[in-house]
């Protein structure tokens, strides 16, 4: 069935995904690659039989989801391309699979239940953050700050290699990859394996570079982990 035949709704219906994925590592990069779209209340990923190598994500607003189905239509992802349309709602054969299912109008109430409560527990996480990270972040690396970094230290001059810190420990290269290769000129990530949270992503050059780091500034692959990207050092 075609997307256009199905009502534009909150949730997408994305199939044709690599099945040799982990449940688990698949559901991060998802959230990962469509939160830039708007804010993400669920994905579903389930690794039962008939349900492989396919998932749903559902967005807040209708037009995030929109934004999604269109421009992430064919996106090469864990290398097959994506096929993504709307969901004939957020699905109820998925909803009763991963035992998730209730009624439309309890449903409603559960939502806007947890919608509530995950916006006083994200209030609550950045009022902390500013105070809890200095004694957090533990290791060499001073925690990011935007407003001064440059004062710790002279930024490089810009040049083709981003490095990217902040990045929480589950963080794979391919995650990475899949959300820097949407942007001209990209060519790899290198990622330490002595050093979770940070990686280095090459593009063919600065200006390119550039675009990236402008774009994913401050991304947040968790609510916990805005992305803090600078000029690798050379």
């Amino acid at each position: 069935m075609l997307s256009g035949d199905i009502p534009p709704n909150q949730s997408i219906y994305i199939k044709n995904l690599n099945e040799k994925v982990k449940k688990e590592e698949l559901k991060r990069s998802l959230y990962c690659l469509f939160s830039q779209y708007g804010r993400i209340l669920d994905v579903v990923a389930l690794k039962t039989p008939k349900l492989r190598g396919q998932a749903w994500v559902v967005f807040s607003e209708v037009t995030a989801a929109s934004n999604a189905v269109r421009q992430m239509q064919n996106f090469p992802f864990y290398d097959k391309p994506m096929r993504v349309q709307y969901a004939k709602t957020k699905s109820d054969c998925v909803a009763k699979a991963d035992g998730t299912f209730v009624p439309r109008e309890k449903k409603k109430k559960q939502e806007e239940k947890a919608e509530k409560k995950r916006r006083a527990e994200e209030a609550q996480q950045s009022g902390n953050a500013n105070g809890r990270n200095a004694e957090t972040n533990g290791g060499p690396t001073p925690p990011f700050r935007q407003g001064n970094q440059g004062a710790r230290e002279p930024e490089a001059a810009p040049n083709n290699i981003l490095f990217i810190q902040n990045l929480p420990h589950q963080t794979t290269s391919m995650m990475l990859q899949v959300l820097f290769q949407q942007y001209p000129g990209f060519r790899e990530v290198r990622m330490i394996e002595a050093k979770p949270g940070i990686a280095f992503v090459e593009f063919e050059d600065d200006v390119q570079s550039s675009m990236a780091m402008e774009a994913l500034q401050g991304f947040k692959i968790t609510p916990q982990n805005p992305m803090a990207i600078a000029y690798a050092k050379k």
